[in-house]
């Protein structure tokens, strides 16, 4: 609550003076009395209701006047509304899920931690959509650009080895992304690329896709996802033995992907670890924020109406003491 004119309250100091005056007065007044040799008797007479109301009407004034006063001062209620601008970003994540993305250099593997980090990233953006394409031997659209952020964690939570042949086809995935953001309208378009091998198969290869995706304006972060030795454990399962682990190389084409990058005006990361897969994409969220204009709209509501109209009830309840209902007491 606000007050309008607050300069009102100084006339509350009004309030203190009137008490006094009103103390004086009844002190100076001369009630009628009789003269009576012992009035001992007269304590336990019941003394009439009308005596112990002889102030009433005073102090409902002072209620009223208080009232009054607060109700010229002006309260307002005010209300502020935010209205958001946005210009939105489409995002494409696509995600390598070849079979050596069971490697386990990253906790629990590096699919796992893929899903875990990629999650995260969702759930930092506002306002963009978001699409993911997956791709190892093939590639497909597994959610299109969408705010459906709940539809995009579902399926992330289902992305697993098997939904395509293996092999790593990144250009079939980078050119799937830019397909789908080709007739995007949104001031910004990007790829985020994750992938922890080599092109080794499909038709495009990745650097005519990368050339696609600055004919079309599209940015493209690329990351690789392994381990910096030259080996990583890779789990075998073995009905027999159980789970053993033998060391599968790390072959990352370090060069097409910065180069690639460098093209559409992106960046290459390698991510090595948990720690440094989630920096990364923290870094390509704040790189790739959503501008918007925010404005702020204000409303006020007056509230004087509900004090004055109190202030003059209780006005008009102090005339109707002070003659109707206390008159003897006052007399």
């Amino acid at each position: 609550m606000i007050w309008d004119n607050p300069a009102w309250f100084l006339a509350l100091l009004l309030v203190p003076v009137l008490l006094w005056m009103q103390y004086r007065y009844y002190k100076k007044k001369q009630i009628p009395y009789l003269t009576y040799s012992d009035t001992s008797d007269l304590d336990y007479l019941p003394g009439n209701w009308r005596v112990y109301g002889i102030y009433a009407g005073f102090g409902l004034q002072v209620v009223a006047v208080i009232l009054i006063i607060l109700a010229l001062a002006r309260p307002q209620a005010e209300r502020t509304y935010h209205e958001r601008q946005v210009e939105g970003i489409d995002i494409m994540l696509v995600l390598d899920i070849s079979s050596s993305m069971l490697a386990e250099d990253m906790k629990p593997n590096r699919l796992l931690a893929m899903k875990d980090v990629a999650s995260r990233f969702i759930d930092r953006r506002e306002s963009d959509r978001i699409g993911i394409v997956v791709f190892a031997r093939e590639s497909f659209t597994l959610v299109p650009p969408t705010l459906d952020y709940a539809l995009l964690q579902n399926q992330l939570q289902h992305v697993d080895l098997g939904m395509v042949r293996d092999g790593t086809a990144i250009g079939m995935g980078l050119a799937t992304a830019v397909n789908r953001l080709r007739n995007s309208t949104a001031e910004s378009r990007v790829v985020i690329l994750l992938t922890d091998g080599e092109n080794n198969a499909g038709e495009i290869d990745p650097l005519t896709a990368g050339e696609l995706a600055v004919t079309f304006g599209i940015k493209v972060y690329t990351v690789g996802a392994s381990t910096d030795a030259r080996t990583a454990p890779y789990p075998v399962h073995d009905p027999i033995r159980g789970t053993r682990y033998h060391e599968i190389r790390v072959d990352i084409d370090e060069e097409m992907m910065q180069t690639i990058a460098n093209r559409t005006g992106g960046r290459y990361f390698r991510a090595t670890d948990n720690q440094s897969l989630e920096m990364v994409y923290r870094e390509i969220d704040e790189l790739e924020r959503t501008p918007f204009e925010e404005l702020s709209y204000q409303e006020f509501t007056d509230l004087y109406r509900g004090l004055l109209g109190w202030g003059m009830v209780f006005l008009l309840l102090s005339f109707a003491c002070d003659r109707m209902f206390f008159r003897m007491g006052l007399n």
